[in-house]
């Protein structure tokens, strides 16, 4: 079973390399891996989806917490939230196949961001649902190359996974305090 854990970190160099060093050395299956900054001054978010049952998430979230720099984790899993992907996809385009990837593009609400006389490239964000069926559907005219971003993810309505307030002033978290490092949620 797939499930999304959240972890607020400082932005600092290194931190992201100690997050990624305590998953492998316990040998969690990770399927994707996204971070970026955060509306929050020296904050940084990663969203992590990892393959495993209640108890690799209990301990994926106490390994997370083991890291200094780590704010705050959330398993999300659980939570109604709103969950997308980026891929970029570039696939072989003839004249004779360029109209009907053009339909096809167009239904899945995707964009066409490069054009060349032997290739398309395809801009498409939304659930994951969705990019891997117009995966599915381009394979059959060649897909040369292709990225995707991996999941990010927000809770819906007033549920939060944001990190502590910061203090008056000067822009940074306030860290100080042992109640921030305590498991949040179930």
């Amino acid at each position: 079973m797939k499930r999304t854990v959240v972890a607020l970190m400082e932005d600092r160099p290194g931190v992201l390399n100690r997050v990624v060093s305590v998953l492998r050395r316990r040998s969690f299956n990770i399927e994707s891996l996204t971070v970026g900054h955060t509306d929050q001054s020296g904050i940084s978010r990663m969203t992590i989806v990892v393959e495993g049952n209640d108890e690799v998430i209990e301990q994926v979230v106490k390994q997370l917490y083991k890291i200094i720099d780590v704010v705050k984790v959330s398993d999300v899993s659980e939570e109604q939230v709103v969950a997308r992907e980026l891929a970029l996809i570039k696939v072989t385009a003839t004249s004779a196949t360029r109209g009907e990837i053009m339909q096809i593009v167009d239904v899945y609400r995707a964009k066409i961001v490069d054009v060349s006389v032997e290739a398309l490239m395809i801009e498409v964000t939304g659930p994951e649902e969705k990019i891997d069926s117009l995966i599915t559907l381009l394979r059959g005219f060649g897909i040369k190359e292709m990225v995707r971003t991996g999941r990010v993810a927000l809770v819906r309505g007033v549920g939060s996974t944001r990190a502590p307030d910061e203090e008056p002033g000067d822009g940074r978290p306030k860290l100080a305090g042992r109640a921030l490092r305590q498991p949040v949620g179930p």
